[in-house]
């Protein structure tokens, strides 16, 4: 004991003082309430005092190694409780395929309470500390996070903090005019003000939810619901709601889960007379949010869900000094792969690249193809349009393409919120469909389905060549393909990304041993992948990576380098074969995939084909390899002839 406290209470007090100063000065700043801050700090050490032993041994390990989750062995899954394991008993009976799948990082897609129909897919929570029933319960919750983390495989969960459910007794209290709950939304009794905020606010759905206003007639005022009538965006001007919410993330970080996604995160703060997006207020609470995570449970982490151009997601990194999030979503990169598939021209992609890689190596993303939502082709137009790719007409081509209807394209899926007076429509489909593999399959076509694969391969090849944390949506790793059954289901029929929310077919499971199968050969393969990220040097966070001109506008050429180990991709999205006219003068490179010996020059690459070039660094027996390489090329030639 010192000073009649105990050790924990000394570990608390630590990291309290190294924050106390900012987060007090930021606070005041924002909301001039000092017994508010106090009543937020002795709730702080509550939770601290009331974590599980294994958590804060967890946490106590990651703070000696704040880089923990930027190792090259960490692989995401998403997933939706219901479709791939029935609830979360079931999940826990599936972590031995996920040990086969190597994650060690899963995502449960919203599982908190929420109304049937009236939730958008669990986006409008009625009670933060309740599991939605048919799930199970928040005892089932830390039962599984405690499995998963005894396989030392982490948790992640949304936390949904622009708005609650319409049913969230915090509504239900608003709704019979009490005023203190009315001052935790945004009522407005005239239709005028209503009109003036409508003026610089984008609408997020303007096909499904037009307007950014519900009026509630058993009230007789309009309520702000940015995304969908039953979601009420809550007023983050009071501190009330600011430190609930804070309790509510700290009382799930104490159920075990290890990283939240801050879902609408930049919608958080409103201000009238601007687009109530990205107001410098909402970086003050993901920092004032950064610290009381620091302070209580260090080992969790905050990702933001930022679906914005490229200058308006950094900025949610903070600064090195003052960081907010440790992982943003790479969401335009996402978006821009699939442009690449469509136009075979990476150009834009390699820009893309550049930019993400010359931001500091603390900076983390979250890579991936595909996830629950819709993909928005926000794209850099300013760009485009010097390759003579103007937005409108360009959107359309995409959209055209995804489903089938232009550019040779194979692919299959279909529009979300289509806006025909906006030409903005967004695009739902499975990795797998998008790649052809549905077409392929049913039309029985051979050649069409071995390249389809071959591009789901290839793809996912190049998002483990990124910067940052791959993840898998679940099923892709058996080449899932569009479930159309959602039309049948009056709940789920208007909303098309319901199409690749499909249940997880553990028949299809069955076949990934079968090296004749779509199943067997996407997870030979993509397990191959997942190997050699984790046994290579040149996928540390530590790496420097760039892009090379390859003088081929549909081959991308990433490099990989730390110390003496590098590491070439080279990618072709292209359906033709192709050539890339690099000419790495350093020596001689194994293929990471076959094994083969050659030259970083001229490099022939098939269609939707790829290789992964790692540098010899054993001069004498790489020649010796090339040289037996070059032997049997001649031989081969010379049978041909």
């Amino acid at each position: 004991m010192k000073n009649g406290k105990n050790k924990f209470e000394q570990v608390f007090d630590e990291r309290f003082n190294r924050h106390r100063d900012e987060l007090r000065w930021l606070y005041m700043e924002l909301y001039e309430n000092g017994g508010m801050f106090d009543e937020l700090c002795t709730n702080m050490k509550e939770f601290f005092m009331s974590r599980d032993p294994d958590l804060r041994q967890r946490d106590r390990v990651r703070e000696e190694n704040p880089d923990w989750y930027k190792r090259n062995d960490l692989l995401g899954m998403m997933l939706y409780i219901d479709n791939f394991a029935g609830n979360l008993k079931g999940v826990m009976n599936k972590l031995g395929y996920l040990d086969k799948c190597q994650v060690n990082c899963i995502h449960l897609m919203p599982f908190l309470e929420s109304p049937k129909g009236r939730s958008d897919g669990g986006y409008a929570v009625s009670d933060y500390r309740r599991v939605q029933e048919e799930y199970g319960t928040m005892e089932d919750l830390s039962v599984l996070t405690q499995a998963c983390h005894a396989k030392d495989m982490n948790v992640c969960m949304d936390f949904v903090m622009n708005h609650t459910s319409e049913d969230h007794k915090w509504a239900k209290r608003a709704r019979a005019g009490e005023r203190e709950y009315m001052d935790r939304f945004f009522f407005f009794k005239d239709e005028q003000a209503v009109g003036e905020y409508e003026k610089t606010v984008p609408q997020v759905f303007p096909t499904t939810a037009p307007g950014n206003f519900t009026w509630l007639e058993d009230v007789g005022q309009y309520v702000l619901t940015t995304f969908y009538p039953y979601q009420w965006d809550l007023n983050y001007r009071n501190p009330r709601v600011f430190n609930e919410m804070i309790y509510h993330l700290l009382f799930l970080a104490n159920r075990g889960i290890d990283i939240f996604r801050l879902d609408a995160v930049p919608y958080i703060w409103k201000t009238l007379y601007t687009s109530c997006r990205n107001l410098p207020q909402v970086h003050t609470i993901v920092r004032m949010m950064r610290m009381a995570v620091e302070i209580v449970c260090p080992g969790v982490l905050l990702l933001g869900e930022v679906v914005m151009e490229p200058d308006k997601v950094v900025p949610y990194f903070g600064t090195l000094e003052k960081p907010e999030c440790h992982l943003l979503y790479n969401v335009t990169t996402m978006a821009t792969t699939w442009h690449t598939v469509a136009t075979r021209d990476i150009r834009l992609l390699k820009k893309q690249l550049d930019t993400v890689n010359h931001l500091p190596k603390e900076y983390t993303f979250v890579n991936y193809l595909r996830c629950h939502d819709d993909i928005g082709w926000g794209l850099d137009y300013q760009t485009l349009s010097q390759y003579h790719m103007e937005e409108g007409p360009h959107k359309k081509y995409l959209n055209d393409y995804f489903r089938g209807l232009a550019g040779m394209s194979h692919s299959r899926g279909e529009l979300y919120n289509d806006d025909p007076a906006l030409q903005d429509a967004r695009f739902c489909g499975t990795t797998a469909s998008m790649c052809g593999i549905e077409t392929a399959l049913d039309a029985r076509d051979t050649e069409g389905l071995k390249k389809a694969i071959c591009l789901d391969v290839m793809l996912h090849a190049y998002m483990f060549m990124q910067s940052g944390i791959p993840v898998l949506y679940s099923g892709d790793e058996i080449g899932q393909c569009n479930d159309l059954s959602y039309k049948k289901d009056p709940e789920k029929a208007q909303d098309s990304r319901y199409i690749h929310r499909g249940k997880m077919d553990w028949e299809a499971v069955k076949r990934i041993h079968n090296p004749d199968s779509v199943e067997g050969k996407l997870f030979s393969q993509l397990s191959r992948l997942e190997t050699i990220r984790r046994q290579e040097p040149a996928f540390d966070c530590s790496a420097d990576v760039w892009t090379l001109e390859t003088w081929d506008q549909s081959v991308l050429c990433v490099v990989r380098q730390t110390g003496e180990e590098k590491l070439i991709g080279l990618f072709n999205f292209s359906e033709q074969d192709r050539t890339a006219w690099i000419n790495e003068t350093d020596g001689l490179y194994q293929d990471l995939i076959s094994g083969k010996v050659r030259e970083a020059k001229g490099v022939d690459i098939p269609g939707y084909g790829f290789f992964l070039l790692k540098r010899e660094t054993d001069g004498e027996t790489a020649r010796a390899k090339f040289a037996h390489a070059e032997r049997e090329n001649r031989s081969r030639k010379e049978e041909v002839a």
